[in-house]
């Protein structure tokens, strides 16, 4: 598939274009540093600011994979990355000099930086102090991801239940966040629930040996997914509907995998994907639930076949598979889910009654499932597209495209790579203790799509 191109970022980032456009004010977005594999993970050193153990353990692990690490800025000296450890605040006034050490080194940043920020969330059994401090950082990320240019981006990692800052699950949010697999993700947290595996992972082939479906595989974001979790090194069962079948087909050879031409409305539809899978390569270890659709009318002018289709589709399909997901001995050996949302399902959009219901439906399944498969290792979670490069959006009138594609911290849409690059971080065995997540791929923007 040939991503849709956004010919003004392409204009703007270099040479007479990149002049032009600031002298006329225009919005000035950068080409985004995507993930390549055996490419660096940062462009710059990495500059670790906090006390204590937390701090002290994050820079060894930045040491063990080779960054080049620095506790205090050196002023003028191009930065990759700053990552703040504040696992041991307890009052908002200790904010002030961490917090005003990492706005004297901004200027520093090289482009496609990173700030990412570790902390505890705030809870209410703390003292008021405390979670006054903690939910503080809040604040501070989500504002620091509107301030910075030039491709950077500012994210969050909380320590649930008491995890140490270099906790496995910890560090491998850290890594994403670091890292150009996170291109499109501004402003967000990532929480860790548990320690997570201790186990040596591979970076670079980490889905190396699993079994994974993609619904919704024929194209666009769902076929990116299907790709990106192949050349993680996972065997690919590509998922889509019959029409679709010649697009799926392709797809499937091109990464390798087996394609299954299925309607997930039909009440059978986890038991044909489980057989499938079974029959073929003996288990089940990784279901992408990214099939969905849209059928907008004002609620006013919504009948009964647009608005059950997309639930059908969106929402009471998944629930349907997953219980007999749960249910099989073939998806028990920590088994992952990840769900496709959308921000229309947090912010509501007009004209999208029926699809907001359905996204905002997924993101409570997620929670709720958690724990469920939490008894046998597994996790579960959601990534929330916003604006997406795809036949989609290039259907949306132009003046109504751009001022989409603009209004979000990076003055540019995404691109279906960065929904998947979140999807296999959540598929990843280093990821283990990251569950119940609903983390947003929109570039800090909460624009529906």
């Amino acid at each position: 598939m040939r991503e849709k191109a956004d010919k003004y970022t392409e204009f703007v980032s270099r040479g007479f274009g990149k002049d032009l456009a600031k002298r006329l004010g225009l919005p000035q977005p950068v080409i985004l540093r995507r993930y390549s594999p055996k490419a660096p993970l940062l462009e710059g050193p990495v500059l670790v600011l906090g006390q204590g153990a937390g701090a002290d353990g994050v820079a060894k692990v930045l040491l063990d994979w080779h960054q080049d690490v620095r506790r205090h800025a050196t002023p003028k000296e191009k930065l990759g990355a700053i990552v703040v450890v504040l696992d041991e605040l307890e009052h908002p006034e200790q904010l002030s000099a961490t917090m005003l050490t990492v706005g004297a080194a901004l200027r520093d940043l090289n482009k496609n930086a990173r700030v990412v920020t570790i902390s505890r969330p705030a809870a209410t059994s703390d003292a008021p102090a405390v979670a006054a401090a903690r939910n503080g950082i809040d604040g501070i990320v989500r504002s620091l991801a509107k301030e910075l240019r030039a491709g950077a981006t500012a994210n969050g990692i909380l320590l649930a239940n008491g995890l140490a800052a270099n906790a496995a699950s910890a560090i491998s949010a850290l890594r994403f966040f670091l890292s150009g697999r996170s291109a499109f993700v501004d402003g967000q947290f990532l929480t860790a629930s548990s320690a997570g595996s201790q186990d040596q992972p591979d970076w670079e082939k980490p889905l190396k040996g699993s079994i994974a479906v993609v619904t919704g595989a024929a194209r666009g974001i769902g076929a990116a997914i299907a790709r990106t979790l192949a050349r993680d090194g996972a065997t690919v069962i590509a998922v889509d509907v019959p029409a679709a079948g010649d697009h799926l087909a392709a797809v499937a050879n091109e990464i390798r995998g087996t394609a299954l031409q299925l309607d997930i409305t039909n009440p059978d539809a986890g038991q044909r994907i489980l057989d499938h899978a079974v029959q073929r390569y003996g288990r089940l270890d990784i279901v992408v639930h990214n099939a969905g659709i849209t059928r907008d009318k004002l609620l006013a002018n919504m009948d009964n076949a647009k608005w059950d289709s997309v639930i059908a589709v969106n929402i009471a399909s998944q629930l349907r598979m997953n219980e007999t997901f749960l249910a099989s001995p073939d998806f028990a050996t920590n088994p992952r889910i990840i769900s496709v949302a959308s921000t229309s399902g947090i912010a509501g959009n007009r004209g999208q009654t029926n699809y907001a219901a359905s996204k905002a439906g997924v993101m409570g399944m997620v929670r709720s499932t958690a724990p469920l498969l939490a008894e046998r290792g597994g996790t579960v979670n959601a990534v929330a597209p916003g604006f997406i490069e795809t036949d989609m959006t290039a259907k949306i009138p132009f003046a109504t495209r751009e001022v989409a594609r603009r209004l979000n911290s990076l003055q540019q849409g995404g691109r279906p790579i960065d929904v998947a690059e979140a999807i296999a971080f959540f598929a990843q065995p280093a990821a283990a203790g990251v569950t119940a997540n609903v983390l947003r791929v929109c570039g800090q923007n909460l624009v529906g799509q």
